[in-house]
């Protein structure tokens, strides 16, 4: 998967014996797919908390990133709530199940099993102190948004 890091053991509970075991995204990618535990109906606006079926240790100073899939709203119209979810380490206990937050944009059926979310892990940021400053020493590029379109 691209990255020569050392291999990491993270301790995995199924709380769902329907949903299939944990694997790299088709062998393509570093970034794990989650499933939904539980058949959800939703109408158009209703959001949910969708249980993913597992209960993760992960180790110390690494976090997890939840996102969607690229075709979860395509498959499903569902888009997440929070946009990007962080699992830190201590959410490690039995019954500490993943959940993935969803609003649907249109009425919707998410079966068992179909893949919703995907995650990876990253150790945690070093930690950061502040220098202030009245100027910066880079070149300004215009403000945020202005790269264009193309």
């Amino acid at each position: 998967m691209g990255r020569e890091d050392a291999e990491v053991t993270v301790r995995i509970r199924y709380i769902s014996k329907e949903i299939e075991k944990l694997r790299y995204v088709d062998g393509r990618s570093d970034w794990i797919d989650l499933r939904c535990a539980k058949e959800t109906v939703l109408k158009q606006g209703e959001a949910a908390l969708i249980p993913l079926g597992v209960a993760m240790e992960l180790p110390e100073g690494y976090e997890a990133h939840v996102v969607a899939r690229s075709s979860s709203y395509r498959n499903f119209g569902i888009i997440q709530t929070n946009t990007f979810g962080v699992v830190d380490e201590s959410y490690c206990g039995d019954n500490d199940e993943w959940c993935f937050p969803v609003i649907a944009l249109r009425d919707t059926v998410i079966h068992v099993n179909d893949r919703i979310a995907q995650f990876r892990i990253e150790k945690h940021q070093p930690r950061i102190s502040f220098a202030e400053t009245e100027h910066l020493s880079g070149e300004d590029r215009g403000g945020f948004g202005t790269t264009g379109i193309q």
